[in-house]
C-alpha cells in the first residue's frame, strides 16, 4: 500500500501562499529534502527554479533557494517563465531537476510548485516520495552539509532568451507569420513578454492585452478563464486569431477569426489533421 502523500498531490503541491506547506520555514525543509535526494547521485548538483508572476513568488523562490544551498547544491533562478520552458530549461542546462512556482489558473493568493526530472518531465513518484520522507520532523538532521560545501545561486540573465530561441526554432522555417494580425491575453502572467515578442519576432503584427503584471494580478480578468476578452479583441480589432493564455502559459484557448470561441476538441483535431498532412502521424 502506497504511503499517505502529506505535501504532495496529482500535480505538485498548492496551498494559499504564506501557510503550510507554502510557509517559509516549510519552504526551506522542501528545498533541503530536494538537494538532499539528488545529492545522492553522482556528479555536480544544479536545481533549476523559475516561477510565474504572483507577488509570493519571490518569498517561495528565496525560501527554498535556501534550503537548497544549505545542503550544498547550486541554483539556477530563471525567473519568471512559463511552466514550459521551466521543463525545457531544466533538460538543456543539464539540471538535476526544475521547479516551476505556479498556480497556474488560479488566483495571486495561491500558489504552488511543480517539480521536474532533468529530463523536463514530472518528477516520478518514488521520488516525491523521497522527498516527503525527509521532511518528517528530525529526518533532515542528519544530512547537513560543511560549512565549506555550502552551494550558491546564480541568476540566469538570458533565460527568457534561450527559450524564445528554441521556440522559434520549432516553427516550420517554409512558414511565415508575415501579414498575420494576432491578438494576446496573457493573463498577466509568465508569458507577459514571451507571447508577445515570439510572435512579432516570426513576421506576424501582435494587439496584447493582460501583458502588465504587478504580482497581483495575475487571472484577475484576463487569461484562459475569460475568453470573452480576446474575443472581444479580436472582432474589435479585425485580427486573424485570439490567444488567451493563463497565469504559468501551460494551457490556451483559441479564438477565431469569427469569435468562435474554439475548445480543446478543436484544437487537438486540427493538430492531428496537420500531423497527418506533414507525414507525422
Amino acid at each position: 500500500m502506497e504511503r499517505e502523500r502529506k505535501f504532495f498531490g496529482t500535480d505538485g503541491i498548492r496551498s494559499v501562499a504564506g501557510t503550510s506547506p507554502l510557509d517559509p520555514f516549510t519552504l526551506v525543509r522542501l528545498g533541503q529534502a530536494l538537494a538532499c535526494v539528488f545529492l545522492r547521485d553522482p556528479g555536480k548538483h544544479r536545481i533549476l527554479i523559475g516561477k510565474d508572476t504572483r507577488l509570493s513568488g519571490y518569498m517561495i523562490e528565496t525560501a527554498l533557494a535556501s534550503g537548497i544551498t544549505s545542503m550544498g547544491a547550486d541554483v539556477l533562478l530563471v525567473g519568471p517563465l512559463p511552466t514550459p520552458g521551466v521543463a525545457y530549461l531544466t533538460k538543456s542546462m543539464r539540471a538535476d531537476a526544475g521547479v516551476m512556482i505556479s498556480a497556474s489558473h488560479n488566483p495571486y493568493e495561491d500558489n504552488g510548485i511543480k517539480i521536474f526530472a532533468n529530463d523536463g518531465f514530472k518528477l516520478p513518484d518514488e521520488r516525491e516520495l523521497e522527498i516527503e520522507k525527509l521532511l518528517e520532523p528530525g529526518a533532515l538532521d542528519e544530512h547537513k552539509p560543511e560549512s565549506g560545501k555550502i552551494g550558491k545561486a546564480t541568476r540566469i540573465d538570458d533565460a527568457l532568451g534561450r527559450y524564445t530561441v528554441y521556440l522559434k526554432g520549432c516553427f516550420p522555417r517554409d512558414l511565415s507569420l508575415e501579414g498575420m494580425r494576432v491578438g494576446f491575453d496573457c493573463a498577466n502572467g509568465a508569458a507577459y513578454h514571451l507571447a508577445p515578442q515570439t510572435f512579432e519576432e516570426l513576421g506576424a503584427e501582435v494587439v496584447a492585452r493582460g501583458i502588465s503584471p504587478n504580482g497581483r494580478n495575475i487571472n484577475a480578468g484576463f487569461g484562459s478563464l475569460y475568453p470573452e476578452i480576446v474575443k472581444k479583441l479580436v472582432l474589435e480589432q479585425n485580427l486573424d486569431i485570439g490567444i488567451a493564455l493563463d497565469g504559468d502559459a501551460d494551457r490556451a484557448v483559441f479564438v477565431d477569426e469569427k469569435g468562435t470561441v474554439l475548445d480543446g476538441d478543436i484544437v487537438l483535431a486540427i493538430c492531428g489533421r496537420y500531423m497527418k498532412m506533414s507525414g507525422q502521424l
